[in-house]
Parts: C-alpha cells; structure tokens; sequence
C-alpha cells in the first residue's frame, strides 16, 4: 500500500443540473411513501423508479411505479392512470428550495412533464415473490454494491469527497441564510479538493477548486474568491491548508447562467460524489429515485453500514464490502471484505460475522434500516454517506448500532 501520495474528490452543489434532477426524483420518492403512510397503504407494496431529464425551463419526469390510489386518477376510458398534479407541485416545491428563480429556469414557469407509467408485471413478479424462498421480498435487479469506511475524518468517510462536500454545503447554507455578498451566489457549484497524505493520513490540502454561480455579472474570478475563502478556510476546519496551496476559485472568469438553463442534467449522473469520491469501488447503479427493493439503494445502504461499524468496532483501519445480487433472489450471492492490510481478524471471519448479525435480503435490509418513510429527498445533494443519522429515521445506515453484535459474532 502506499503511504505518500496525493488524492483528489470533488462534489457537486444542490443546484448543479444533476442535482436538481436526483433531487426532484427523491422527493417524488417521498411523495409516495408519505402518501402510502396518510392513506393506509402498506409502504412495503410502494414501488416506485423515476427519472428526471432538466434543461432550459423544462423538466420531465419518467419511469415505473405502484402507487397509493390516491395519487391516481381514471382517464376517458375508465382506465387507472398516474395523476400528474401532485408530482408537478413535488418538483416545483424541490426546484423552489434550491432556489431557482431565473428566467431560463424558474420554479413557477418551468414547463413539467409527468411520465410515469406502472410498473412491469415481470420485474413485480421476481420482487414480490423470492425464487429462493429465503425471505419474502426478491432483489429488483441484479448487481454489485460496495460500502467502505476508513478513519479519515469523524464520519469514517475518505477526507477528499468529507471536505468537498463540506466547502458546498457550507457556501449553500449561507447563501439561503442571506449572508451578506454570497447571498449573491446562485445554487450551481461545484467542488474540488486534493489532499496530500503522509504516512497513509490526510496531512493537507494542497489545491482547492470551486466555480460557483454567481448573479453579479460585474463579479470576477478575485472578487469571488474573497466572498467564498472564508467559508471554504471554516469549512475544512481541521484540515490544514498548505502554504503553497494551489487556489481555483472561478478559474473560467464568470459564472452567470447556471443550473439547468445552463447544462441539461439527469438523474443518477453523480454516482462517485454520492459515495466515496472515487477512493472506494462502485457498482455502478445509481440511488436517487428509487425505492428500496432496489439493491442499487438499499444493498449500498446496508453495504456502508456495514463496513463503518467494522471500523468503529476497532476491526480494521479500512473496510471495503461487496454484495452481489440477482433479480427475484432474496440473500446475496455472495459478501466479500477487504481490510487493505489494516485488519485485526481474518476477512473470512468477518464475512461470516456479517452473515449472522444481519438479514441481507432486500426486506431485512429494510426492516433493518427502517427504510419504509420519506427520507430520501435530503440525500439528494452533499453525499449519501458520512451524515447525521436522523431523529426521522434519515441516514440510518449511518449508526454505529451493529459494533457490540459483530464482536459477538466473532467470538462465537
């Protein structure tokens, strides 16, 4: 393993393009349990895979779902369709929060298409029913999913994508509070942070990146940065900042037009800012939008946990974890760890460990985690990992509840 060398992560702002469109889809994603839960409907039946595509004052909304009925509506011919109302106000109210209210992209007049149909009878039919009779619930899809943790930060995240995300949410939140010129700051930013480490720890950082939107046109590249370095020296907080660090604040010159009138985005686009910024493996499939008998989701969900209470339980100084998957098969194909080099046991015994102190099919993740509510909408920006866990059951994946069974495990 190498010890010195140099790391770079870079996160995206709530009002990046993509952003905007992860954003809508999770709140349509909590629009549909909260209703499921308000109308009597069993949350465990919601399915829901929703897309969103932004550009210029529009946005359209597509995928697969199973709704409450009341969010349904009967067309011309007697026929149960999905009735679009109800979606449209969740993403203007999500564009609104944000704070979009510019011409080429404004919470009131941008244009809404709702395409959302039902779901597929062949995808219901492997979810619903497990083809190998281990638990109720089938994984929605094949796939691999990763979790990792290390003893970089508080958090057990990496440093990089821990700081990156830092500097935005910082800046964003003193830009809604109306802080004096960054409430001259548009939603768009994006982050970048490399960190030199010695002796395989985070020692500084030697370059930081930030382009930011900004509604001042007579703003420049030096006058930006004199807004923003305040918070971005407060938000690396116990991060030294090299002497010779290298600055690139607004590096183009300005930086107007942003968000979507600026760059069409999508969703599930920023998978690497949703989780370890590129210091750990990713299986490729993206969380926002989707409800969690999607392994995408809920197996990275239980994949994290997993591998921060191995380090929080003092296992390894690093944990990786793989899950695999099949479509309508509940359990795991197969759970693979990888200390680095800085475990304390064996891998193998871990794996086992792991295997005996959680249910790792779709509906024992669920029940695990508690993630049957609308929580998801606040994931959408500043990462999915390294945050709160919530008084509302938000970020369960984060606690560090599953330390005292693992050491159990391992010595049985």
């Amino acid at each position: 393993m190498r010890t010195n060398y140099l790391f770079t992560s870079e996160s995206v702002s709530e009002g990046h393009p993509d952003k905007v469109c992860d954003r809508i889809s999770d709140e349509i994603v909590d629009l549909v349990y909260r209703e499921a839960v308000k109308t009597g409907v069993d949350p465990w039946k919601v399915r829901i895979a929703c897309e969103t595509l932004a550009t210029t004052n529009r946005v359209v909304i597509a995928g697969e779902v199973r709704l409450p009925p009341s969010l349904m509506k009967l067309d011309k011919n007697g026929n149960e369709i999905v009735n679009p109302s109800r979606f449209k106000s969740a993403a203007r109210r999500a564009i609104r929060n944000i704070g979009y209210e510019q011409d080429g992209f404004h919470w009131k007049t941008v244009r809404i298409d709702v395409l959302l149909h039902a779901q597929s009878a062949h995808i219901a039919q492997g979810v619903d029913s497990a083809s190998d009779r281990q638990g109720d619930e089938g994984a929605g899809d094949q796939g691999i999913m990763f979790g990792f943790a290390c003893r970089e930060t508080p958090e057990l995240m990496p440093a990089p994508i821990y700081y990156a995300h830092r500097i935005l949410q910082t800046l964003a939140d003193a830009r809604k509070a109306g802080e004096g010129d960054v409430a001259l700051l548009g939603p768009d930013a994006k982050s970048q942070v490399t960190v030199r480490y010695e002796n395989g720890k985070p020692a500084e950082a030697v370059s930081i990146v930030l382009s930011t939107q900004h509604f001042d046109e007579s703003w420049d590249s030096a006058k930006v940065r004199s807004v923003v370095e305040p918070y971005i020296r407060e938000a690396l907080g116990e991060l030294p900042i090299s002497d010779s660090c290298d600055w690139y604040i607004n590096p183009t010159g300005k930086f107007v037009i942003g968000g979507p009138d600026g760059d069409a985005g999508l969703t599930g686009r920023k998978i690497i800012v949703d989780t370890y910024g590129g210091a750990a493996p990713h299986g490729g499939g993206a969380f926002s939008g989707k409800d969690t008998t999607k392994v995408d989701r809920s197996a990275a969900y239980a994949a994290r946990y997993l591998a921060k209470n191995v380090v929080a339980a003092n296992l390894a100084e690093k944990c990786t974890i793989q899950l695999s998957y099949a479509i309508g098969v509940s359990q795991p194909l197969s759970v693979y760890v990888d200390f680095h080099g800085t475990g304390k046991v064996k891998e193998e015994e871990v794996e086992l460990a792991i295997r005996e102190t959680m249910d790792l099919s779709p509906s024992g993740i669920r029940r695990h985690l508690n993630l049957n509510k609308p929580i998801y909408a606040k994931t959408a920006a500043y990462g999915h990992f390294g945050r709160k866990a919530g008084r509302d059951g938000s970020f369960s994946w984060e606690r560090l509840d599953l330390v005292r069974p693992l050491k159990q495990a391992l010595k049985g």
